[in-house]
């Protein structure tokens, strides 16, 4: 795959503001006052952080030369989407995507090299396009492509990220020829210097936040929620910089898990939900490393100390160390449940717990609830092979190989011209004739979205010769849209929330089917089964989307094409009904549904 990339160096004379007070760590203690707040109509004046901040001090010796850059991508105007919804997935890879994966590594001589492998183990979680930016002599020098890490970059470009900090940023979208301008991280200019974030996540008021600073004369050049952060960051009064940052989130709603760099720090900050991961872990020369999964500690050689907590800042510095605050007061915490069901890889650590070990429990929970007389388990690859192991140990029937995935499939192939039936499921996933015929065979998949791509494995694994087809999906069914990160259909979409059970397996032409019961996932997470968020089960979201119409990926739209973003193809999908909401935001829109 070709990659397209993108080389910006920006410089600035700026000094930041003054570095951190020396007062110990800080956690703000004000329960009446939440981060998810609606936010007021007008933004409101920036003001000095009104809170006392003692800080947690770990003192290490870090030897970093940094330097600014200035971005000019704040240049042109763009108006919002309205009434695009076409569909974003194909039929041939019906999953849950997550938007991204993001790296940040301070006091290291090649930090922009590590970074660059820890965004390769971070792959699974964004394919469609890669970014580095690095610190050194007060620039903040960017890198950015699209396509693969390995596409991206090489021993050229990485020669010209030199210094001791970088931020990195794996991406996913669909959208678009081209999205290089969306490809993180951004780097930006304001009075006191510049400053590069990578973000993973979605805000829910994302609309909101860009009408009313549009209103105050800001200019967007992305489509990406990314963005708002930067202007609210720069329109900010409150000093020093990472009070900046404290200020802004305090106007967004939704997950967000970033990194930040400016000259001479780098800081990690998790939403007070912490819907989704972010670790800190350290090299053996002292170097930070935050990263999304641990699977990028453990190839960069950087031992795991902790989850950033929700609601926390982490400041890393060379003349203070590590230092931690908390953000808000932050509510019981919500994390994202598909983390452990599909998104992150089975070597990783997420919040607090194994994947592999979880996924196992998931399928030895499914052979226990749901059990078939069968000769062979198999698994949908590779998200499902976990699970199918622990089903087969539950079950006592050996796991086999019975779907071979090809891991060479680009995004475009050329189909000969006389059509081959499911050749998108065809190309990457070949069935084992020997293992799957003429026996019973029970199928692991860690999901069912829209059912079209399980009908078509289904009918795969029957013309290889089963005699019967049993699906187990290691997950309750989907019946509702996530705001916060993930790429999902819209409700309307999703087969489990138009189906029954008894409907979805006579659509997809199975001979019984299974999903892992909702009551089971909890009791298996036992006291932490209220520290996750099962909105996509349940349609019980922990912040509520209060808009007309919330944006499903934070930065799907507009990915470099020319013309207006409601000709993009659809990234937004209707939220919620809330009439008070819309009342308040379009007055109009609610008179013509009424």
């Amino acid at each position: 795959m070709a990659a397209s990339a993108n080389i910006s160096t920006l410089s600035s004379s700026s000094a930041l503001s003054k570095p951190m007070s020396k007062s110990p760590s800080f956690c703000l203690n004000q329960p009446q006052k939440t981060l998810f707040s609606l936010f007021p109509k007008t933004l409101p004046k920036p003001s000095s952080f009104p809170f006392k901040p003692v800080f947690h001090r770990q003192k290490h010796q870090f030897i970093v030369s940094s330097k600014n850059p200035i971005s000019d991508f704040f240049t042109t105007n763009e108006t919002d989407p309205e009434e695009s919804f076409l569909p974003s997935f194909s039929d041939d890879d019906d999953k849950p995507r997550e938007e991204c994966g993001v790296v940040g590594i301070f006091g290291d001589p090649e930090a922009s090299r590590l970074c660059y492998l820890a965004l390769h183990a971070l792959q699974h979680r964004g394919q469609e396009g890669a970014g580095i930016v690095a610190v050194n002599n007060n620039v903040l020098q960017s890198i950015t492509g699209v396509g693969l890490v390995s596409d991206v970059f090489n021993e050229s470009k990485l020669s010209q990220l030199p210094g001791e900090m970088a931020i990195g940023h794996v991406r996913y979208s669909t959208a678009g020829s081209s999205m290089l301008k969306n490809v993180q991280p951004f780097v930006a200019g304001y009075r006191f210097g510049s400053v590069g974030v990578a973000h993973n996540g979605n805000l829910v008021n994302y609309r909101a936040l860009r009408h009313m600073l549009e209103d105050n004369g800001s200019i967007f050049n992305t489509s990406s929620d990314t963005e708002v952060v930067l202007h609210l960051i720069a329109i900010s009064k409150a000093r020093p910089f990472f009070l900046r940052i404290v200020d802004a989130c305090e106007k967004l709603e939704g997950a967000y898990s970033m990194v930040f760099l400016t000259e001479d720090k780098l800081v990690a900050v998790r939403d007070p939900h912490g819907f989704r991961p972010l670790v800190m872990g350290r090299r053996s020369n002292g170097a930070v490393v935050f990263a999304s999964e641990t699977c990028a500690l453990d190839l960069i050689e950087a031992t795991y100390e902790r989850e950033v907590n929700p609601g926390e800042v982490l400041v890393v510095g060379k003349k203070d160390g590590v230092q931690s605050l908390c953000l808000l007061p932050h509510p019981e915490p919500k994390q994202c449940i598909f983390e452990h069901i599909y998104f992150a890889l089975p070597n990783s650590v997420v919040f607090g717990r194994s994947v592999y070990e979880s996924r196992h429990a998931f399928g030895e929970i499914l052979a226990t609830v749901a059990p078939v007389d069968c000769d062979v388990v198999i698994a949908v690859p590779d998200s499902g092979v976990v699970a199918a192991l622990g089903y087969a140990a539950k079950a006592g029937v050996p796991f086999q190989q019975g779907l071979i995935r090809s891991h060479y499939v680009g995004r475009t192939f050329i189909e000969p011209s006389q059509k081959i039936r499911d050749f998108g499921v065809k190309l990457k996933l070949s069935p084992v004739r020997g293992v799957l015929e003429g026996k019973r065979v029970v199928v692991v998949d860690d999901s069912i979205v829209r059912g079209t791509t399980s009908s078509k494995i289904v009918r795969l694994i029957k013309e290889a010769g089963a005699k019967e087809v049993h699906m187990r999906i290691a997950s309750p069914p989907i019946i509702a849209s996530c705001y916060y990160g993930v790429d999902t259909p819209s409700s309307e979409e999703l087969i489990s929330n138009r189906m029954s059970v008894e409907e979805i397996q006579e659509f997809i032409g199975c001979d019984s089917l299974a999903f892992l019961p909702f009551d089971s996932l909890k009791n298996m997470l036992a006291a932490d089964s209220q520290t996750f968020c099962y909105a996509c089960f349940s349609g019980k979201y922990p912040v509520m989307p209060r808009e007309i119409k919330v944006k499903k990926v934070g930065d799907f739209l507009d990915d470099g094409l020319n013309g207006p973003m409601d000709s993009i193809d659809g990234g937004w999908v209707k939220g919620p009904r809330n009439i008070e909401i819309e009342k308040e935001i379009d007055p109009m829109y609610q008179q013509s549904k009424i």
